[in-house]
């Protein structure tokens, strides 16, 4: 374990950096200065540079500052989190016969019929939950008047491929269906999510749509094409044949082994696989017709290691890339926006952007819009 003795910068700066998520711990604060092995550190065991923040840390005045009190100290330097999302109108509606067909609808106030934002979750098909939607999207799509719906679908641990998609796609159904009870223009409807989710929103907007109108299902009626999407970290092809050319790796993503139902990355050159990938991805499903995308990209677009494991591609701009260059030919539009754009928010989402490209989209016309 490495000592901290002499850290020139004191145990207060160290639990400050603790508290926005960079390493040590208070755990390991304390055990590494914890000259004589009390669980606590007196005065003495501190540096001097550290001095002024000992009363601080040293809440019940004893003398000591112990585990507990350096974890609240850090807690107290942590930078406030998203504001907590309201409640929804509708709560865990059932869309479907399985326990993850669930979603839930913040209603925007109008007298008149509503567009839809529809938000899907990310998790690599392995996990995720609907209530992940980001705060500050959801409350400017609610004040603009847009009405949003989150939906968690099956993982899989339960159901592989298309069985992801195709909930994701029966959730839109069923909002279609009941449209004129929830106050919705089932004419102007976006998707957005992240990662798995962006990868959902995409195929939706750019698939041939599901609708069956002879389907006994009258929520199979409906159809699931949809007007626009915002995405973010989205993989525009989930061919692991594909990730080979564009990054030059054979590694397999673990989590397309699962999504496929692969027993292995050598299933990767099984031509049985071949098909699916190529449904589950985005760009072999890209029509003239299809609806405008605005993608966005947190990691760095710097190139990647020989052999890079899938851990570093999965969410590589290079999707972005290649997706904007097939939609350009296309003539749809596609905005693609990398972290290297905002130098001086590196890393945050360009929520506004997202909102805006919505509103666009949607056709929608702020009450009180931004002078």
């Amino acid at each position: 374990m490495t000592r901290l003795i002499g850290f020139p910068c004191g145990i207060g700066v160290v639990l400050a950096a603790v508290a926005q998520a960079q390493p040590p711990s208070p755990e390991q604060i304390i055990g590494n200065r914890d000259a004589n092995g009390d669980g606590k550190l007196s005065r003495e065991e501190f540096p001097p540079q550290g001095q002024q923040l000992f009363d601080r840390i040293d809440t019940n005045k004893d003398g000591f500052v112990t585990l507990e009190e350096a974890r609240a100290f850090a807690q107290q330097q942590r930078p406030p989190g998203p504001p907590p999302l309201p409640t929804p109108d509708y709560e865990n509606v059932a869309y479907g016969p399985f326990e993850r067909n669930v979603l839930d609808i913040w209603l925007a106030k109008s007298d008149k019929p509503t567009p839809l934002v529809i938000y899907y979750h990310g998790g690599g098909f392995r996990g995720g939950d609907k209530r992940t939607i980001q705060p500050q999207l959801l409350d400017g799509l609610l004040k603009a008047g847009v009405t949003v719906a989150a939906a968690n679908y099956r993982l899989t641990d339960t159901a592989p491929y298309p069985a992801q998609m195709h909930d994701c796609a029966r959730a839109l159904q069923f909002l279609r269906l009941h449209a004129a009870e929830y106050n919705l223009d089932p004419t102007r409807v976006g998707a957005t999510g992240g990662s798995a989710g962006a990868g959902i929103s995409q195929w939706l907007a750019f698939h041939d749509d599901l609708a069956d109108p002879g389907n006994e299902d009258e929520v199979l009626r409906q159809s699931t094409r949809i007007t626009c999407a915002v995405v973010y970290a989205a993989q525009s092809s989930y061919d692991p044949r594909f990730h080979r050319e564009l990054f030059g790796s054979d590694q397999v993503e673990p989590a397309l082994i699962a999504l496929f139902g692969m027993s292995g990355p050598q299933d990767v050159d099984d031509p049985k696989f071949w098909p699916l990938f190529e449904d589950a991805s985005a760009l072999p499903h890209l029509t003239a017709d299809d609806a405008p995308v605005f993608a966005y990209y947190q990691q760095a677009n710097d190139p990647l290691p020989p052999n890079a494991p899938g851990s570093l591609f999965i969410h590589h701009p290079k999707f972005g890339e290649v997706l904007k260059e097939k939609m350009d030919e296309l003539g749809i539009e596609c905005i693609v926006r990398f972290r290297e754009d905002y130098p001086n928010t590196p890393g945050r989402a360009p929520v506004e952007e997202y909102l805006q490209f919505f509103l666009d989209k949607l056709g929608v016309t702020p009450a009180n819009p931004a002078p």
